[in-house]
């Protein structure tokens, strides 16, 4: 009966966010009910001191992150970066070349630390122009988005600064960097695969004799190609976080060690600072926020007039993506607390491999939760421990670890109740019926990349 309680609590959060409800409602409602069911007694100190002090910790720790990466992806929208980046990709592949050229502006802004949201508000309209000129169907342009952006350079490639590539450095003592073989064949694997996908889907619609379409909503207006900034300059912010990013990563650990003590004045108590948790993020953070000055130096004229007003809409939407996790955080370690979740641990030690055990786990969590971000904290709150401890007994390094979770995180995330793929279909235009079925490829070829590269790490043990 208490499993079935769990199941229900997930079930029901999935239900209710696929429906557009808001998770910052319903997933304390969802785990309270959970509670109320197992013992009545304790929902309100189980919601104060459990689930609130878990959600309280993950924006303690990430919110920075969310923020900075908001803000800097605002820049570089409003400054004009972006639009010169994607016209300078399409213009140098050519128009024959459109799935590509999308696929690569997506990869170069997420790399570069552009947030998924904001990366398909600025990519959607040169995609409409593109797919319109070779006359590609509309349906696919939200897969080749979500290829681009939701895939190799959100969890696989080393150094991404997206908050799913952050979150396992604070369970493993890792940075954003860890195991970069195993994330650069993975990414290579993916996009090889995703590639010769796209490019089967486009011959099989061309051969059916589809073409772009007619009669579609939200179509954005004509583009104006006038002041691009020098794709050099507008591209420099991104290499900036990416450089400063692996920099930082490096000094941090030389300045402090793994731990230090704060300690402001003589009667003040004095703070253990768990140095080694953090790198990884105060490494991103600093990077963006180098990355911002760099965009507001080299676009002042642009930027400073709507400054105000793009840091209010960046901000807003920070608080908004972190609660949304930092409550399915808190969601799961209220789940992970019940009986009836013994029951799904039990289940998954039976697995005898520590990394396939690690990456079934998160993949199954982040897909029954719609979130890459809240799927994996679930998981790792739970069952990092025993991650780490079946690890260790196998000789096997946390970096492994770290990328496995990451991409693992990254597999069946994009179901179809998943934030970003419902607001990927909305700017678009278009429906699940028209589009997802595409996306669910792309999610499947995602889900595989990890087990490839546990595959590569037993066979060749590459870190």
């Amino acid at each position: 009966m208490s499993f079935i309680v769990c199941l229900a609590a997930l079930f029901f959060l999935m239900f209710v966010a696929y429906k557009g409800f808001s998770v910052i409602l319903f997933a304390p409602i969802a785990c309270l009910l959970a509670v109320l069911c197992t013992h009545p007694h304790l929902v309100l100190p189980v919601y104060s001191n459990m689930f609130m002090e878990n959600m309280v910790v993950f924006i303690k720790n990430y919110f920075p992150v969310f923020m900075l990466g908001a803000i800097f992806g605002k820049l570089i929208e409003i400054s004009g970066f972006a639009k010169s980046i994607v016209h300078s990709v399409v213009k140098l592949l050519g128009p024959s070349r459109a799935m590509l050229s999308i696929v690569i502006v997506c990869a170069l802004l997420t790399y570069g630390g552009v947030s998924l949201f904001v990366v398909v508000f600025a990519v959607y309209p040169f995609a409409v122009e593109l797919f319109r000129e070779v006359n590609i169907p509309k349906h696919l342009i939200p897969v080749t988005i979500a290829m681009g952006a939701f895939t190799f350079t959100m969890d696989s490639l080393p150094g991404t600064p997206q908050i799913q590539n952050i979150i396992p450095t604070t369970f493993f003592k890792t940075n954003a960097y860890a195991a970069p073989w195993l994330g650069i064949i993975g990414s290579l694997f993916i996009l090889a695969v995703g590639m010769t996908f796209l490019d089967w889907r486009r011959r099989q619609c061309a051969k059916a004799g589809e073409g772009y379409g007619t009669g579609h909503i939200n179509e954005p207006e004509p583009i104006a190609l006038t002041e691009l900034t020098n794709p050099w300059i507008a591209i420099l912010p991104l290499f900036v976080v990416g450089v400063m990013n692996l920099v930082f990563t490096r000094l941090i650990p030389k300045l402090y060690g793994d731990t230090m003590i704060v300690q402001l004045t003589d009667s003040a108590k004095p703070i253990v600072v768990p140095v080694a948790k953090m790198v990884g993020v105060w490494a991103v953070e600093i990077a963006l926020v180098l990355g911002i000055l760099t965009v507001v130096v080299f676009s002042w004229k642009k930027v400073h007039s709507r400054f105000a007003d793009a840091t209010k809409i960046a901000i807003g939407g920070a608080l908004l993506a972190s609660l949304n996790t930092a409550s399915e955080y808190g969601f799961g370690t209220v789940i992970a607390a019940l009986p009836g979740f013994l029951v799904i641990r039990n289940a998954l030690a039976h697995v005898p491999n520590p990394l396939i055990k690690e990456a079934v786990s998160v993949n199954v969590l982040a897909g029954v939760t719609g979130s890459a971000s809240g799927g994996m904290s679930i998981a790792l709150a739970a069952m990092s421990d025993q991650f780490i401890a079946a690890a260790n007994a196998a000789h096997i390094p946390m970096e492994v670890l770290h990328r496995v979770a990451s991409m693992a995180s990254g597999g069946m995330d994009t179901l179809p109740h998943n934030g970003a793929v419902i607001t990927l279909l909305a700017v678009c235009g278009l429906t699940h019926k028209q589009s997802y079925k595409d996306i669910f490829a792309v999610t499947c070829i995602k889900t595989a990349a990890c087990f490839v590269i546990i595959a590569v790490y037993y066979a060749t043990h590459l870190v």
